[in-house]
């Protein structure tokens, strides 16, 4: 990165040597401005710009907290029932393997089985989606879209 007074300087330097003089000057008496004039439509602008970007985030966030994407969605074998933090890096995990249960401690490079029961009868049954749910979706979607 240049610093400020080396920019300036070379900036003043190509304002005596070159022919192009009073634009280099104008963008030297520029830079070297500490404060600029902002107008309203410029500061609306930008705020407009910033609540885009963070509206957009926020949209995100809950789109994958409504919709959950990777293993419960997927309906594999293994499932994270729950799980508590216990210290800065340490967790306690409860994973459901079929009809099994485990409670796992989980920490940096390592995790144990700390105990193993058999899955509660009242336990909730979470439903997963099939795979295909998303292509029949699509197709759908795709066709409502092409009869427009």
């Amino acid at each position: 990165m240049i610093p400020p007074l080396l920019a300036t300087r070379f900036i003043l330097a190509l304002a005596v040597l070159s022919p192009y003089g009073a634009f280099a000057q104008q963008v030297s008496s520029q830079s070297a401005s500490p404060t600029a004039p902002l107008s309203m439509g410029g500061v609306f602008q930008v705020l407009l710009g910033l609540l885009m970007v963070l509206a957009t985030i926020a949209a995100t966030v809950w789109l994958l907290k409504r919709f959950p994407v990777g293993r419960q969605a997927m309906g594999g074998v293994v499932r994270v029932v729950g799980g508590v933090a216990v210290g800065p890096r340490e967790r306690l995990v409860l994973v459901e393997i079929g009809e099994t249960w485990l409670l796992l401690g989980v920490a940096p490079g390592q995790v144990n089985t700390l105990h193993t029961l058999p899955k509660p009868a009242d336990a909730p049954k979470i439903e997963t989606l099939p795979e295909p749910a998303f292509s029949i979706w699509l197709k759908q979607a795709m066709h409502r879209r092409t009869e427009k």
